[in-house]
């Protein structure tokens, strides 16, 4: 199997116009496509898809799951990115932090499911794991 490399991530959400906010205005996702229930957006190289889910469970019970979704940023850009969760209120659980050779936050979408911004690679996350 050669696999290229990633694809998308999908994450399912109770309400797609609640989270489309969020995605969209507070994150800067562009929408590429809006169902009934469902959307697709890009963030750089990223394809994410929004799924509603009218049975969706609560993400604060305990369940096996994804931890969280980290996705790229420049150091240049990430003070400002950080300001702009911190001005929208958005729930951070960890961070702004050092962590391995670059800096990372995480923060909760409106169904709690966790993300990420993290400025470093693999290649640097490796250095210290040696």
């Amino acid at each position: 199997m050669h696999v290229q490399g990633f694809n998308h991530v999908t994450i399912n959400i109770s309400n797609l116009t609640n989270s489309l906010k969020f995605y969209v205005e507070v994150l800067g996702m562009e929408l590429v496509h809006q169902g009934k229930k469902d959307a697709y957006l890009e963030w750089g190289s990223a394809w994410i898809c929004l799924q509603e889910r009218e049975q969706y469970p609560n993400k604060l019970v305990e369940q096996l799951s994804v931890d969280h979704v980290a996705f790229s940023i420049s150091e240049d850009h990430f003070d400002a990115a950080v300001n702009i969760l911190n001005d929208n209120e958005v729930i951070i659980v960890r961070g702004p932090i050092k962590r391995g050779t670059g800096l990372a936050i995480n923060f909760l979408d409106p169904d709690g499911t966790q993300l990420e911004l993290h400025t470093s690679t693999l290649a640097d996350r490796m250095k210290v794991w040696k």
